[in-house]
């Protein structure tokens, strides 16, 4: 497991820049989709600008996985500007490659709540960077920058391998306020009827969401589902004794938003594994809540 979470969390991909992590998913889905349970019929292309869509059999369900990170973009005269939100104390380590070659240099916080990078040489403008990949395992927890939502990618390429009917939909933009949900909602609704959707991501430890207490349910957070969906998808975790948490917020938001202000009649929720530190370069989540996650979702994509 660790191998692999740890490959995709290497993947530079800030919002914008997803087409990194576009191709690093149709070369494992390539190498490995022969051996999965069904082949699915995989979307994409220039209709799908850096999005994916797997379908799988019949779908009658749709879980959304966004590509992109938080991450910074150069200005000018040394200057940064945050792609998302990035949580930063000043010291970071940030990467990336321009014309003139790989990059590796330090993020620097001023007094005025400022960025800039320090390196030596003048980064060509436009250039994206993200923190270093620091991926660190132990025997209860992973910590790596880009936990969000890499774990919500490697949730969807786990249920692939036996996934039967179902479409695993990897979106774009989200960090940045989202953008490419809406024409992959277009896409499934009009062509497989699609009206249940699921959204595989993290979500932040609070007073109410721990570590180890199992998968959470999403109620609410600045959006607001349909309940009697809502309580289908608990009703399953209790029938098939899956631990959850419930998570009532009143501000975050995800893909979600994009598919619950759509003109489609469609349910969803957001179901993931709650995260500490999150958007920082030291994320870290329970390999405990990853596992009953990869579960739950198995069970829902095959009987919701």
């Amino acid at each position: 497991m660790s191998k692999f979470l740890r490959s995709l969390c290497e993947v530079h991909s800030p919002s914008g820049e997803e087409v990194n992590m576009k191709h690093f998913i149709l070369n494992f889905v390539n190498e490995n989709s022969a051996k999965w349970k069904v082949k699915p019929q995989i979307f994409h292309g220039e209709e799908f600008q850096d999005c994916i869509i797997l379908v799988f059999g019949k779908p009658e369900v749709a879980a959304f996985a966004h590509m992109d990170t938080t991450g910074f973009t150069v200005r000018y005269q040394d200057q940064l500007i945050p792609i998302g939100s990035p949580e930063v104390k000043g010291g970071e380590t940030l990467t990336g490659s321009d014309e003139l070659g790989v990059i590796e240099c330090e993020l620097v916080l001023n007094d005025h709540h400022q960025l800039y990078y320090k390196f030596g040489r003048a980064i060509i403008s436009g250039t994206n960077l993200v923190y270093k990949s620091n991926f660190i395992e132990d025997p209860s927890y992973y910590y790596s920058p880009y936990l969000d939502n890499r774990v919500g990618i490697y949730n969807l390429l786990k249920i692939a391998k036996s996934l039967e009917n179902g479409a695993l939909v990897f979106s774009c933009w989200e960090e940045q306020g989202g953008g490419s949900v809406p024409f992959l909602v277009r896409f499934l609704y009009n062509k497989y009827r699609i009206n249940k959707m699921l959204i595989s991501d993290i979500t932040w430890i609070s007073d109410g969401v721990g570590f180890d207490d199992g998968v959470v349910i999403s109620y609410r957070d600045k959006n607001i589902p349909r309940k009697s969906f809502v309580k289908c998808i608990t009703n399953l975790a209790i029938e098939n004794e899956i631990p959850y948490q419930v998570e009532v917020e009143a501000f975050g938001s995800s893909d979600a938003r994009e598919i619950q202000i759509s003109p489609y009649p469609i349910d969803w929720c957001f179901i993931g594994t709650p995260i500490e530190n999150a958007h920082s370069n030291h994320e870290k989540i329970s390999k405990k809540d990853l596992k009953t996650m990869i579960l739950f979702y198995q069970i829902l994509m095959g009987q919701l």
